[in-house]
């Protein structure tokens, strides 16, 4: 019966699939019975598989030693093939270690890189790296520079030498080896240097001063001698270092002297300036705001000879500035620049550019084509203010802002002396702004930096008008924090009339010079003020009786006008926003009654200060 049923399984003629599990005794009759075409051995594992002859394979658990396997399988010449899984093993363990070995070399490679790289930096250390800019790679030429025809003009013995030494060389002229830009932030100092660069057709090299200084001693001279090795393979050459008052301030200025890093590079750069090495065919540019800081040594003949002043543009000069940055905008026609350089007293090249560029934007979120007067407006009134906020609802909050902000603005109107109003408004601005009066500064005052007593003490009593309107309307009870600034600026101006102008009775005596910052620690121990206290009392009764006069003249001109600042002020309520020829022109068409001066101080300051009005 057992036979039978190998017979069964393994008879290729009967066509049934073999769906039983082969066992030992069955996998000996189908030997032995010639079915059996394969045979693959593991002794490790103890089977056995077999390859039937009809294709059909079969895996056998079988014992470790398998005489009567071996016998059959040898008389019926079935192949017997013996598997050692050890050599596997080995394969594979031998795999691993070589794969281990291989990520030891690229962990030590990438160690061995980064040490080179470290000492490749601590070698280079002391290299300078300055930006190098190729003749044809600076594009920006005098005409592009406006509103500094001053300084331009300084510069061109530089283009000149630099075209045409030998004009110069032959009869024993030496071009300055240094030209310090001096001026506020924003003027184009950075521009002018490569426009110098472009306009002599030069290589130009641009490095910021405080790359020099680092933390190692003896970097920064290293780095300055690199920067001189490099242009004088380059000569003729300009090599610009902007902010040089980062190493250039003043030696031995800490408390007890010093000898530090910044003071070693700033001795390298007075000797490559002016040392036994000739730099001939090196032009040195620096640019600051700060020369009162920078070493003597630094300014003397032979390092920086000249100093150009690049100063805030006038106002053909901004006008220049805007038509610059208008060419790649699209202006409105009815747009006109000049009357915006007028608006604009005191801004820088910076500050014009900024300006149209907010203009831009707000154009394109409009979804405009063009530029309007309203987008530069918008953009002023960014600047300047700061960004909108939500209006103010119709509140008691948004009556005492409008009395405060056309106390500002009528008393500007009705002094002579004062800066002409240019808009009132109740929308308010970031920052805490409920709403503000904007004047136009006198152009002439702002040109010429010389402004006269009568209009200092104008300003000081339009910035007393809002305070002197809530006094006038709600009385002394109801006066508010709102013109806390206002007060700060009045108390600064009266207090540099006092101490620094002589406009007191105290007579022409500087009292205290520039409010300076304390430059690392030189004169700190002399900070004392040099006078008494008896004149320091002296000094505050001046400054509290030029605030109080302030205070006063605002309140007489407002207390006499009542009825117009109810006027103007119901208007603004109503209207929000009132520009200024608006505003004078109902200040022309007021024909009330101007009440009697109480204060005596308030009647000798108006009668000072011509009214606008008479």
């Amino acid at each position: 019966m057992a036979n039978q049923r190998h017979i069964t399984i393994f008879a290729p003629a009967l066509g049934q699939p073999d769906r039983e599990p082969l066992g030992y005794s069955g996998l000996v009759e189908a030997v032995r019975n010639g079915q059996a075409q394969e045979l693959l051995w593991n002794p490790d594992l103890r089977k056995v598989r077999v390859t039937l002859l009809d294709g059909r394979q079969s895996v056998v658990d079988v014992f470790p030693e398998n005489p009567v396997l071996i016998q059959e399988a040898d008389a019926a010449g079935v192949p017997l093939t013996i598997e050692d899984s050890h050599q596997q093993e080995a394969w594979a363990g031998l795999m691993v270690n070589l794969l281990l070995v291989a990520l030891i070399l690229v962990g030590l490679g990438f160690l061995l890189r980064r040490s080179a790289k470290a000492a490749n930096r601590a070698l280079g250390f002391g290299r300078s790296k300055p930006r190098l800019r190729a003749e044809n790679d600076i594009r920006v030429c005098f005409e592009d520079v406006a509103g500094i025809n001053e300084a331009k003009d300084e510069l061109q013995e530089v283009v000149a030498f630099l075209k045409q030494p030998d004009r110069f060389t032959s009869i024993g002229a030496r071009i300055p080896r240094g030209v310090l830009l001096v001026g506020p932030p924003g003027t184009g100092k950075t521009l002018l240097a490569r426009a110098v660069a472009a306009e002599a057709g030069v290589e130009f090299f641009s490095i910021s001063a405080s790359e020099f200084v680092e933390m190692f001693v003896g970097v920064g001279a290293s780095r300055v001698r690199d920067l001189f090795r490099q242009a004088k393979q380059k000569a003729p050459c300009i090599v610009f270092i902007d902010e040089i008052d980062a190493v250039g301030r003043q030696r031995g200025a800490g408390i007890g002297g010093g000898n530090d890093e910044r003071e070693q590079t700033l001795n390298q750069l007075l000797t490559e300036m002016d040392g036994f090495e000739d730099n001939s065919g090196i032009i040195l540019l620096a640019a600051t705001n700060r020369p009162d800081v920078l070493d003597t040594a630094l300014l003397r003949p032979g390092r920086f000879d000249r100093r150009v002043l690049v100063d805030l543009p006038d106002r053909p000069g901004r006008e220049a500035i805007l038509n610059v940055h208008a060419r790649t905008r699209p202006m409105a026609p009815d747009v006109d620049l000049a009357a915006w350089a007028c608006r604009t007293p005191g801004f820088s090249g910076a500050d014009l550019a900024n300006l149209l560029n907010e203009a831009a934007i707000l154009t394109a979120r409009a979804r405009k084509q063009f530029i309007e007067d309203n987008h530069i407006m918008d953009a002023l009134e960014r600047v300047t203010m700061g960004l909108p906020a939500a209006p103010l609802q119709n509140s008691g909050k948004k009556w005492l802002i409008a009395y405060h902000e056309v106390g500002h603005a009528l008393v500007a109107t009705l002094l002579h002396q004062a800066d002409d109003l240019d808009k009132v408004t109740l929308l308010p601005r970031s920052g805490g702004v409920g709403g503000f009066a904007r004047f136009t500064p006198d152009e002439e005052v702002v040109d010429s930096g010389l402004v006269s007593r009568a209009k200092l003490q104008a300003r000081m009593a339009v910035s007393m008008g809002g305070r002197a309107a809530e006094l006038v309307v709600f009385g002394r009870q109801e006066i508010t924090p709102g013109a806390s600034r206002d007060i700060e600026a009045v108390t600064a101006t009266a207090r540099e009339m006092v101490t620094r102008y002589g406009f007191s009775s105290l007579g022409p005596v500087a009292w205290e010079g520039d409010q300076a910052e304390v430059f690392i620690g030189r004169d700190w121990l002399q900070q004392r003020p040099t006078y008494s206290k008896d004149t320091a009392k002296a000094l505050d009764a001046e400054v509290q009786k030029l605030a109080k006069e302030a205070l006063a003249a605002a309140c007489s001109l407002l207390a006499g006008h009542r009825p117009l600042l109810d006027e103007l002020t119901n208007q603004l309520v109503e209207e929000e926003t009132i520009g200024g020829d608006q505003f004078r022109a109902v200040v022309e068409q007021y024909q009330g009654t101007t009440a009697p001066v109480q204060d005596s101080v308030g009647r000798d300051l108006v009668k000072g200060l011509p009214n606008k009005a008479e």
